[in-house]
């Protein structure tokens, strides 16, 4: 009998494991082997033509004395500064008025949900018209309000992050938006039907019982949202090209640039191992804080 059980769960284990086994072939390739070869490459000197140069620890080295590296670390830092609070904000905000009993409900959240799933490219290209400081319609209705200089938005060093951030935070509040409603749904209407009869308002009751109860929520949407915004490439590359100057260079477009413009394959591995570093320190940080700070229980 033990052997007829032993076996049936061997076969149950072979039979996961099949079907684990495309993802997992692809993760191998798409994803530890590049991170593998990216680690190593960091330590090398390489043009993309000429054998690659051991160089040790230089490339990491001349990370601290370069200005731009450090430079795109603080815009990188600021970008996410600009993005995580307002789209969280913005998202909860949408998840609690698309959770009540409101007309069109589900048009609603698709239409909020809509531009997520949008090719990111020709969003961006969309914004890239809606910023054009001559003849876009954001700075037309700004000039129909009496704005008489309106911002120059992609082409100033001073708006472009920003006009960034705001396309990125229209961009994915509903994908965060959905994961908070999801969230909201779970919580018990026995509790808010309590904090009522305890004589609690709406603001006590947000407060009281809705942002705890979204406890591991939240810690997961910002978790995400942090490291989306360290990865984001795609809209400056097509709206400013990390222009005007280097105003809008993160450092994700840094690496792009001294890999594939630059050829500097070896510096950029480095760069990218840092940012990994950096990436992954700040998911422990929060890790270890939502196990203090998170509760799960329902």
């Amino acid at each position: 009998m033990k052997k007829r059980i032993l076996s049936t769960q061997s076969r149950n284990d072979l039979l996961a494991l099949g079907f684990l086994a495309p993802n997992l072939a692809l993760f191998l390739v798409f994803m530890l082997i590049p991170i593998g070869a990216g680690i190593v490459m960091g330590f090398f000197q390489w043009d993309g033509y000429n054998p690659a140069e051991f160089v040790g620890f230089k490339n990491f080295l001349r990370l601290f004395s370069d200005k731009g590296f450090h430079d795109s670390l603080g815009i990188t830092f600021y970008y996410t500064l600009l993005t995580v609070p307002v789209t969280m904000v913005l998202s909860l905000f949408f998840a609690m008025v698309l959770t009540r009993e409101i007309g069109a409900k589900a048009l609603f959240r698709a239409l909020v949900f809509f531009p997520y799933i949008a090719s990111i490219v020709a969003v961006s290209i969309v914004w890239q018209f809606l910023y054009n400081a001559d003849a876009g319609p954001v700075n037309a209705v700004l000039r129909s309000l009496g704005v008489e200089n309106p911002p120059r938005w992609t082409s100033s060093k001073d708006t472009a992050l920003i006009a960034v951030a705001i396309m990125n935070v229209w961009r994915t509040v509903g994908y965060y938006m959905v994961i908070f409603i999801a969230g909201l749904l779970t919580i018990p209407p026995t509790l808010y039907e309590a904090a009522h009869i305890d004589g609690a308002n709406l603001v006590q009751r947000f407060w009281r019982v809705t942002l705890p109860m979204l406890g591991p929520t939240t810690f997961f949407v910002l978790v995400i949202a942090i490291i989306n915004s360290f990865q984001a490439f795609t809209p400056i590359y097509v709206m400013t090209g990390g222009g005007p100057g280097s105003a809008t260079q993160v450092l994700v477009f840094r690496i792009y640039e001294e890999a594939f413009v630059n050829s500097l394959f070896g510096y950029a591995s480095a760069q990218a191992v840092v940012l990994f570093v950096i990436v992954l320190g700040f998911t422990i940080f929060q890790f270890r804080w939502q196990e203090k700070n998170v509760s799960y229980m329902a």
